[in-house]
């Protein structure tokens, strides 16, 4: 049969439905159905259908015939990192090893060009055993089809589940351990969207997220975060059914200075932790032990369906996988963070 490489609608909901499935597939065939940590299908169709003014997104579906065998994605800044451009490609199991991978990545690829962006940055996952690089125990598939393809390990993520629930003693005995070091800070927890009083600290501490967490050899340049991108960020989380759990802490002159933020859908028992970090020049108050503390006792106090919190650190991040492993969090999967140089059109 001929092949044809079409962009997705993703207001067709027979088409978009199609591309979902082969996605979520061949992520369920790379590490497992419940490792996968898949957005669900209504939540990615509403980030897709009502795109935020800080990302365009394109995506294409493979034909063979009338079979929809291999899909891709594209994914451009709009506001900041304008030289590069986020790539993704999936094949559905039963058709891979047939070309049609290749050929999406050569085509999304061209898009990127096309767009001026020659930072290539993508994301792979693996099963835990595969070891760090993605070569171990036999090995990723997908990993060595992305290094055939010129694309270098940048940055290499574990990703963690906590059991829930967990028992309130020992998050006491760590609150009060962490309190002996943060006395004169203020910690605070909600439900839903930022206050107004707190935005503009939030936005700021957020937006330094991809610099000061440790990267690797990741190259990103600071994010353009602002309360108007904040709000609109969680009125899209809202649209997707999702529900959000904060945790801060203030210093004493109401600086925000440290955060830590859980995400569950209505219809799901996990929880994803979106993001934790302590401002550099407040480090070593366990601060991060701190927020981590409050907000899960705040899920567990909110969400008693939650069966389990996911989380990924990156390897090289030591302080905060001590912190999950403290919290009981267990290793189940890998993510890596790959990079592609391509010279300008």
């Amino acid at each position: 049969m001929t092949t044809s490489i079409v962009v997705i609608d993703p207001h067709d909901e027979a088409v978009f439905g199609s591309w979902y499935a082969a996605y979520k597939a061949a992520l369920d065939a790379a590490v497992g159905a419940e490792e996968a940590a898949v957005f669900e299908h209504d939540e990615l169709a509403e980030q897709w259908r009502r795109q935020p003014t800080a990302m365009r997104a394109t995506g294409w579906a493979t034909y063979d015939g009338d079979e929809l065998v291999a899909v891709g994605a594209l994914v451009l800044p709009q506001l900041d990192n304008l030289d590069s451009a986020f790539v993704e490609v999936a094949v559905a199991p039963a058709h891979q090893g047939r070309g049609h991978g290749r050929a999406m990545l050569a085509h999304v690829e061209a898009a990127a060009a096309a767009a001026g962006r020659t930072r290539l940055t993508s994301e792979l996952r693996y099963r835990f055993e595969h070891g760090a690089t993605g070569h171990d125990g036999g090995g990723s598939r997908d990993v060595r089809f992305a290094e055939a393809a010129g694309y270098a390990l940048a940055l290499g993520d574990v990703q963690r589940w906590l059991d829930l629930p967990v028992e309130d003693a020992p998050l006491e005995e760590l609150a009060a351990e962490a309190a002996e070091r943060h006395g004169a800070y203020e910690l605070r927890s909600w439900v839903g969207p930022v206050p107004d009083e707190l935005a503009e600290g939030w936005a700021a501490l957020d937006g330094s997220l991809t610099t000061e967490a440790p990267m690797g050899e990741l190259e990103h340049e600071p994010m353009q975060v602002d309360v108007a991108r904040l709000r609109e960020q969680e009125e899209s989380v809202e649209r997707q059914g999702r529900t959000t759990y904060h945790s801060v802490a203030l210093a004493p002159d109401g600086d925000l200075v440290a955060y830590s933020l859980l995400v569950q859908g209505a219809q799901s028992t996990t929880a994803y932790q979106w993001g934790t970090l302590v401002r550099r020049d407040h480090r070593g108050h366990r601060l991060g032990l701190a927020v981590k503390v409050a907000n899960l006792r705040l899920l567990q106090a909110e969400r008693p369906d939650a069966t389990r919190v996911s989380t990924f650190n990156a390897e090289v991040n030591d302080h905060m996988v001590a912190v999950n492993a403290r919290l009981g969090f267990r290793p189940v999967s890998r993510l890596g963070e790959l990079q592609k140089r391509v010279a300008p059109r």
